[in-house]
């Protein structure tokens, strides 16, 4: 994960996460690593790539989400620690 950045986006419903997906992929050199049913309707999506692509996607996915349902959070961490790895195995 040396020098990836994560970036996420979680919706509300499956429909405006694919959508999103589908436009941060679109928009930017980036790697979707997984995705996560939260519960209550929230699904998110984790990506990977360098820090300028992955903010690039989030924010193309986010706006296109948002487009055809609500959009709950986004967030993008530039190199995070490798320690981060336990929490996810899409992490790598």
């Amino acid at each position: 994960m040396a020098n990836e950045s994560i970036g996420m986006i979680e919706c509300k419903g499956l429909v405006a996460l694919m959508e999103a997906c589908d436009a941060a992929l679109k928009s930017a050199d980036v790697k979707m690593v997984g995705w996560e049913k939260i519960g209550s309707g929230l699904v998110t999506a984790i990506f990977s790539g360098n820090v300028a692509a992955v903010n690039a996607a989030v924010e193309a996915g986010a706006d296109a989400a948002g487009q055809v349902g609500e959009v709950i959070a986004v967030q993008v961490i530039p190199r995070p620690h490798d320690d981060l790895k336990k929490l996810g195995s899409w992490l790598g």
